[in-house]
């Protein structure tokens, strides 16, 4: 069992991305630490503000100036796909959501290949069922989403609906010389561009 359970964890590993570890440089004085250049050197990241119920509905008016807050949820359109925007300040989590179908109707298969793409092709966007609908979803806690996050987030949610029934993919990584990461990369670049200056 422990040989099966061994040879899984193997096979799972071969087929993900491996990282090169970096390895530290040897100081003059032959000690292992690594070498750093001075923190001035360092480039400084711009430090976005938290995330907030107001930022972002800034964030998603400069997208849809016709969006419809109601309470903690938002609800607006990309591309005339419908998306819906919660978020609990007290709990710290927002998740955004794109209904695809009634979940009547949905077997066993559907079911496994649901499954199967939320763990490969749909990336941080999810296939889940709530209320009688499949729906794509992105969940992540507020405070920390930075716009660019949210903005990719909007995204994913949306490639989840459009590809169920073919890809299932996110969008953000197809494998293969296809246009999906073209079209992934240039509706981004769209809502970037339109969020600009929040």
């Amino acid at each position: 069992m422990a040989f099966l359970r061994t040879a899984f964890v193997a096979s799972i590993l071969a087929g993900m991305a491996v990282f090169p570890v970096a390895h530290a440089q040897t100081s003059d004085n032959g000690s292992d630490a690594e070498i750093l250049p001075d923190a001035q050197e360092l480039p400084q990241a711009p430090i976005e503000p938290p995330m907030t119920l107001l930022r972002m509905a800034e964030i998603i008016r400069a997208i849809d100036p016709e969006a419809q807050p109601a309470g903690n949820a938002i609800q607006f359109t990309i591309d005339d796909i419908p998306i819906v925007v919660i978020a609990d300040p007290v709990a710290d989590r927002m998740r955004a959501m794109v209904p695809i179908r009634s979940a009547d109707g949905l077997d066993a298969s559907e079911l496994m290949r649901l499954m199967q793409a939320n763990f490969d092709s749909a990336l941080d966007a999810r296939y889940a069922v709530a209320q009688g609908r499949l729906w794509g979803v992105f969940i992540h806690p507020l405070s920390p989403l930075e716009k660019d996050q949210l903005l990719s987030a909007f995204v994913q949610t949306i490639n989840v609906a459009r590809t169920y029934g073919q890809t299932y993919s996110g969008g953000a990584t197809v494998f293969g010389g296809g246009d999906s990461n073209g079209i992934y990369r240039e509706l981004l670049k769209e809502l970037q561009e339109l969020g600009e200056e929040i």
